[in-house]
């Protein structure tokens, strides 16, 4: 067997399809967190899995797979991408709840600067009223 034959390596196409199942794993355990809604965690995973990927990218152009293992690898592939459109659609809905309540932070900025002055007097007054606080 020469140097030549690396296409069908038994060894390159094991390390190829583990490092797919530890995307899988990667994105399993960010799946868990966005449904835990735990975002913090879950972008700290992000930023790690897009380093594995980048890696298994550049070992995946380095190896070529028997028909085997290339349903195997379609198989992870699948199931990766399916986590992965869940955690899109989850992250998609976090950021439309974020937008929505900026929007009613920014309403309410709007409106306490609008009617401040006028209520910074009034509050001014009863605070001075000891009576106000006997009164109910």
């Amino acid at each position: 067997m020469s140097a030549s034959t690396p296409a069908h390596d038994k060894n390159a196409q094991q390390t190829l399809l583990a490092s797919y199942e530890t995307l899988l794993s990667r994105v399993e355990y960010m799946h868990e967190l966005a449904n835990a809604e735990q975002w913090a965690e879950l972008i700290d995973q992000r930023t790690s899995y897009v380093v594995l990927v980048e890696q298994l990218r550049e070992l995946d152009t380095n190896v070529a797979l028997d028909a085997a293992a290339q349903q195997r690898k379609v198989e992870l592939l699948e199931r990766i991408l399916e986590h992965d459109v869940e955690i899109r659609r989850r992250l998609v809905s976090r950021r439309d709840e974020l937008g929505k309540l900026i929007e009613v932070s920014q309403r309410q900025r709007d409106l306490h600067r609008a009617y401040a002055p006028q209520q910074g007097t009034a509050v001014a007054y009863e605070a001075d009223d000891p009576d106000a606080t006997r009164s109910s």
